[in-house]
């Protein structure tokens, strides 16, 4: 069997969502591990008043490709943006780029989607579903695909304990409730959709459901594997050790954690937190899309599901999250913190929401207060009141536990030949599901100082590491045994 970096020699690749969290680390991982690569065309919308290739050279000169730029110095020659609108029809694609992409592709990655998890049902429809079904439609035209990788998440299913690595039966028929939603008016469907939703927190998990679905059934006979990652969270390794584009989920809690900001939040000490390094995901998608295109002559066709989480054989909990906050900031404390770093997490609803007014609110109060006593514009409301938006978002995520199957991911990794095993920019991988990679050495690398979080190319603030060394971390929790702090 060929080795990955093999694979890709000479492939046309497309990808949706590039300029997405996840789609700039996959670009990134492309071009800098498959230097064989032929072209990565990319589909890019424009953008206040951007063309998508003013975009796309904005992006590659962040600090994310720092890295690949010295390798590969001419590297953005092999990057095609091609001006597209998914909630467009014919994915707003003229002739001309239609064209091209069906005489020439080989491998599609679709990331593209919302990760609103509020966004209403109609725009989660279009954007996470209604897309889908577009690519699919567009894969079937290309005359030398040979394989599409969809990413879904591992909460799609978020309504049972045990997901197996298979697609289950969607919630309603995705045909019909896109036959519904073109009659309805936005009030009517904002009414609907608690009902619809059932047992699913928002209407981000309950589309990728749908999609999910979708793909299942307009395969047809493409060759077709679906990555679920859980909580995405910043690069363990790769490029660079702790990257990050943005603070939504939990980088932002850490982040007001650390400033003293957040002093409580709704979870369950026992919960499972099941993050993810970006790097780890990234991996595993090239690698199934290596797997499924290079055996698709050798195995039966069938779609494959990745359930690329952490928690299912080496757990770690919210406590143990809410620890290693703590005496992490408290050792290695943030400049201009509004406070003394003390995050407590509450099980309890009430409990929760009297010391969110005690610690929070009244704080917020008398901060803003002071501010415009001084002549100064008041600010910390309105951070507090964001904050409290992004905890009641994931809420539902920090109070409960799931169980992962993860056959396919560890299947995955034993067809890897020795070379790729070994090979320094899949090891991330291969530590991830041997169950070598742990949350002291994913922050192992960032000890040293304080590490650096990029935000949009640009060094906005330092943040110390949120993890000491296993050792550190079992000197002062004697009853943790180092398999707990693994990640699978």
């Amino acid at each position: 069997m060929v080795t990955i970096p093999e694979y890709y020699v000479g492939k046309n690749v497309l990808i949706t969502g590039a300029t997405g969290f996840m789609g700039k680390v996959l670009l990134e991982k492309l071009l800098r591990s498959c230097p064989g690569v032929k072209a990565a065309y990319v589909l890019v919308r424009p953008k206040a008043g951007q063309a998508p290739d003013a975009r796309i050279a904005d992006m590659i000169n962040c600090k994310l490709f720092d890295r690949l730029r010295e390798d590969q110095p001419d590297f953005a020659g092999k990057i095609v943006a091609i001006n597209s609108d998914l909630t467009q029809p014919n994915l707003d694609l003229s002739a001309e780029d239609q064209e091209t992409l069906t005489g020439c592709i080989n491998v599609v990655f679709h990331c593209a989607a919302t990760i609103r998890f509020n966004e209403p049902l109609k725009d989660a429809m279009q954007l996470n579903v209604l897309a889908t079904q577009k690519m699919v439609s567009l894969a079937h035209r290309m005359k030398h695909l040979e394989v599409f990788i969809h990413v879904s998440t591992a909460y799609a299913n978020c309504d049972r304990e045990l997901i197996e690595e298979v697609v289950y039966p969607p919630p309603v028929d995705y045909r019909k409730l896109i036959d519904t939603l073109e009659w309805m008016d936005d009030k009517l469907v904002s009414l609907m959709t608690p009902r619809l939703l059932g047992e699913r927190p928002n209407t981000y998990t309950y589309t990728k459901a749908l999609a999910e679905q979708l793909v299942q059934q307009e395969c047809g006979n493409l060759n077709i594997a679906i990555i679920r990652p859980s909580i995405v969270g910043a690069s363990w390794k790769e490029p660079f050790p702790g990257w990050i584009d943005n603070f939504n989920g939990p980088s932002g809690i850490f982040i007001a954690a650390g400033k003293g900001i957040l002093r409580t939040m709704r979870a369950s000490n026992n919960a499972v937190a099941d993050l993810v390094p970006v790097d780890v995901v990234i991996n595993t998608t090239l690698a199934a899309a290596w797997y499924s295109g290079s055996q698709r002559h050798a195995r039966p066709r069938s779609l494959l599901v990745y359930n690329c989480t952490t928690g299912g054989i080496n757990p770690f909990h919210w406590g143990e999250v809410e620890y290693c906050i703590n005496m992490t900031f408290k050792t290695n404390p943030l400049e201009q913190a509004f406070r003394r770093p003390n995050v407590n997490l509450r099980s309890n609803p009430f409990t929760n929401q009297y010391w969110t007014t005690v610690s929070h609110t009244l704080p917020a109060l008398l901060y803003d207060g002071f501010l415009m006593l001084t002549g100064q514009k008041p600010r910390m409301m309105k951070t507090i009141t964001r904050l409290h938006k992004a905890m009641m978002v994931l809420e539902y995520f920090t109070s409960h536990s799931w169980v992962w199957n993860t056959d396919n991911v560890t299947m995955l990794m034993n067809q890897m030949g020795a070379e790729d095993k070994k090979a320094a920019e899949y090891s991330l991988h291969f530590q991830h599901c041997s169950g070598g990679f742990n949350l002291a050495h994913f922050h192992r690398p960032l000890a040293d100082g304080q590490k650096h979080l990029v935000l949009r190319g640009q060094l906005v603030l330092q943040v110390p590491v949120l993890f000491q060394s296993l050792q550190h971390h079992e000197i002062l929790n004697p009853h943790l045994r180092p398999h707990h702090l693994l990640l699978s």
